[in-house]
């Protein structure tokens, strides 16, 4: 499988396919933007999120889905080169779906598709869009089979997406949802992909309970959350980072092992995966 976030062949400088496609893979702070207010997308973009996603999806209401179609994508033909944005489609199923991916095919936009739960659909929505694909399992059934949907062809890495699986369940109860969260991360790691991505925080006030959700979820192996305001994407993006400790622990691995094979360091074997840990960490800070 080609790892999307290391595939030598593509330059995301040059390729703006494969520049999206690194950008769902590795983004930590993704912000939404309703897609119906083409006036917010620069701001939007200026927020400092390492991703924008424009909504068409729950930010929308049905009488207006057309005209935020045509605003997005008049947005994303006229935006600066190195620009990049994806979108948040509606879910496949939906009276609006086909018509929101015949109007993305070929303008570079990663497909953000909500209510994932099978990996065939997945598979068709990257080919019918030409996009590389970030799915939001917000369901059970989504839950059940998170491991075929990160090995679906186009599927760059999944998030998670709690309100709607707490609907879906009539639950929200934390301990099932460190189970799900989990489940996440371990279907993501065995198909090679990045972390995934947690759960909006509904708190607006400073951004502080979305940053404490952020560290809660980077222990828990997620690598990336999304965002619902602008002020969420600071206290976010702080705790998604290294910390000095684990800066300075990459370091010195690095230092101890750059030469390739097995070394020791303070007593314990650093082997290539170690090795790998600690550059991932330095690229990150």
């Amino acid at each position: 499988m080609t790892d999307p976030v290391t595939d030598p062949v593509t330059d995301p400088l040059t390729d703006p396919v494969a520049g999206t496609v690194r950008d769902l893979a590795t983004a930590r702070t993704l912000l939404f933007v309703p897609g119906d207010r083409p006036d917010r997308f620069d701001k939007a973009t200026a927020a400092g999120a390492d991703l924008v996603i424009i909504d068409l999806e729950d930010a929308v209401r049905a009488e207006r889905k057309e005209r935020a179609r045509e605003s997005v994508r008049d947005w994303l033909v006229d935006r600066p080169a190195g620009r990049r944005a994806c979108v948040r489609v509606n879910a496949v199923g939906t009276p609006w779906h086909d018509a929101d991916l015949a109007v993305l095919r070929g303008l570079a936009a990663g497909i953000v598709l909500p209510m994932a739960d099978d990996a065939f659909a997945a598979t068709a929505v990257h080919r019918a869009a030409d996009a590389p694909v970030l799915a939001i399992v917000e369901t059970a059934r989504g839950v059940l089979r998170c491991a075929e949907l990160a090995e679906a062809e186009g599927v760059v890495r999944l998030a998670f997406g709690a309100l709607d699986l707490a609907a879906d369940l009539g639950t929200d109860d934390a301990d099932t949802f460190a189970r799900v969260r989990t489940q996440l991360v371990l279907a993501s790691r065995a198909a090679g992909l990045e972390g995934p991505v947690d759960s909006v925080t509904t708190d607006l006030t400073y951004g502080a309970a979305a940053g404490r959700d952020a560290v809660a979820g980077k222990a828990a192996g997620m690598r990336g959350k999304l965002c619902v305001h602008p002020r969420q994407v600071g206290p976010v993006a702080a705790a998604f980072a290294p910390d000095q400790a684990e800066v300075a622990w990459a370091r010195q691995v690095l230092q101890a092992g750059g030469d390739g094979g097995v070394a020791v360091l303070d007593g314990a074997m650093l082997d290539e995966p170690v090795l790998a840990r600690a550059r991932r960490i330095l690229e990150q800070a």
